[in-house]
């Protein structure tokens, strides 16, 4: 018989996970750079080159990992342009109660709740750990989803919550804005210096090399990050819900809602923020983005409802 995952069990997975991306993030990084620079130089060339890149690049990464972890969350919070709300907040006053209602259900302390001034239907929840955890909802879905569909919603996000995938999901998304910060420099570089270069024999294989850097991390962007999370996040969806259904004891109520969202789940402020897809309950892109569609976190919507509408929860 098939054992079943506990939250324990997710918990425990989700660890190990953030640790070994922490890990096989910068060992990718540094690999692509030593067989890009094989193609234009030599094998020690290429080696001394991987050194003087990985240096600065581990440094980099271990300051901008402490950055994520006391930021991040603040971060991408601002990105979706989001803003707080409180109890005593009279207009969002019920759908905060709602937020406080629902972490009461799933045994978690309650998360900051934050409004993002759009009127698509989506919401991300984002933090550290669920003691300083935030929930972020659009206008839209909380005025075109019912109290029910809208609790089923939030029960997904608390699922987030108490897996811990917003952590791994904050450690990933700061993570790609390393490696995306280091590309642009690289790249303004090879700009200037190409209106300032002579045709001395070494100053182009010097930029022939630094092309090959600079094109080993648009492949790590665009490429491997994007392939490594999705595979990470497409189980997770499921996971967090039915854990969401289980909360509210209502799958039929969560399933609708997704019908809803995926309608208009587009998001204005995070259209191009491609690595935010994955911590939204439905992709918040243009939906008829080549890459979107291609490199999707998030399994088939059919699939997920169809899930949903199979699990029984009145016994």
């Amino acid at each position: 018989m098939k054992k079943i995952k506990t939250v324990y069990d997710h918990i425990r997975s989700n660890n190990i996970k953030t640790t070994l991306l922490i890990l096989l993030f910068p060992m990718i990084f540094i690999g692509l750079i030593f067989l890009f620079t094989l193609f234009v130089a030599p094998t020690q060339t290429a080696i001394e080159t991987c050194i003087a890149v990985a240096i600065p690049t581990f440094i980099i990464c271990g300051i901008w990992m402490l950055i994520s972890w006391a930021f991040g969350d603040a971060m991408m919070l601002n990105i979706a342009g989001a803003h707080e709300v409180t109890a005593d907040n009279r207009e969002h006053r019920e759908i905060y109660r709602t937020v406080e209602n629902v972490a009461l259900a799933s045994g978690l302390p309650t998360p900051r709740v934050y409004i993002i001034d759009d009127d698509s239907m989506n919401a991300f929840a984002t933090g550290r750990t669920p003691r300083d955890a935030s929930v972020a909802l659009t206008r839209g879905i909380i005025k075109r989803l019912d109290k029910l569909e809208l609790e089923g919603v939030i029960a997904h996000e608390m699922a987030h919550i108490g897996n811990r995938d917003i952590r791994l999901d904050m450690m990933i998304i700061t993570g790609i804005g390393v490696t995306v910060f280091i590309a642009d420099i690289m790249w303004r570089f090879m700009y200037t210096s190409h209106h300032h270069r002579d045709n001395d024999r070494d100053q182009v294989n010097i930029a022939a090399v630094i092309l090959m850097v600079w094109l080993a991390l648009c492949v790590f962007n665009w490429v491997v990050t994007p392939l490594l999370h999705m595979a990470i996040s497409r189980n997770r969806e499921y996971s967090a819900d039915a854990t969401g259904a289980h909360i509210t004891r209502n799958p039929d109520a969560l399933a609708s809602a997704l019908r809803k969202i995926t309608t208009d789940s587009r998001v204005e402020s995070l259209d191009r923020i491609h690595s935010m897809a994955a911590i939204c309950i439905a992709n918040p892109s243009n939906p008829r983005a080549f890459f979107s569609n291609l490199m999707s976190t998030h399994p088939p919507v059919d699939q997920r409802i169809a899930r949903l509408e199979s699990m029984n929860l009145k016994s």
